[in-house]
């Protein structure tokens, strides 16, 4: 199998994972608990603002993700997917606002999820994957990447916030003796 076809194949395998969290287990847990209200209480015109916004949040985090898991490809040389890391420290474009793009894509999807759906379960399920993957970069994500790519990932660490974007983009101090 050729390098391409087999990166095909591993990057739409792990698309799995953004779409079991956003709609897989949304969907789960609103059949499970009988909870499938669409719309809010509100007058036409608020529901149709409400649905409007959640949309619009829905759409920036696909619309991240999606950047995000063709960085990975392109720049970083691999995938979102733990059994096919990328080879490569990806620091430029959204990387270079936050260091969490691609589930800040997610997250937003959740939310604009919930508020589509008026769906006090589904933004249950945002507020727990917010907190889980905070601990995990913390705990987890972030060691692992220091023993990977060293002083390159802590000097990124250092100057580009976690989870809200810098006004500007950071570019990395580049050393020749490096």
């Amino acid at each position: 199998m050729s390098d391409l076809a087999m990166n095909t194949r591993e990057h739409a395998i792990s698309f799995i994972l953004p779409i079991s969290v956003m709609i897989l287990l949304p969907w789960l847990l609103m059949w499970l608990t009988g909870d499938s209200s669409i719309g809010w209480s509100l007058p036409w015109f608020l529901n149709l603002l409400a649905m409007s916004i959640g949309m619009a949040i829905l759409l920036a985090g696909v619309i991240m993700l999606v950047v995000c898991i063709r960085m990975f490809a392109e720049t970083g040389r691999g995938t979102l997917a733990p059994w096919t890391p990328t080879q490569k420290l990806v620091v430029d474009g959204v990387y270079g606002y936050m260091r969490n793009p691609m589930i800040t894509g997610v997250l937003l999807g959740l939310l604009g999820e919930s508020i589509i759906l008026s769906n006090y379960v589904v933004f249950l399920w945002f507020l727990l994957a917010l907190i889980v993957n905070h601990i995990y970069f913390i705990k987890s994500e972030e060691p692992g990447l220091v023993k990977r790519f060293g002083r390159e990932y802590i000097e990124y660490s250092k100057n580009v916030p976690r989870w809200l974007p810098r006004k500007t983009p950071w570019t990395p101090s580049r050393n020749p003796a490096d």
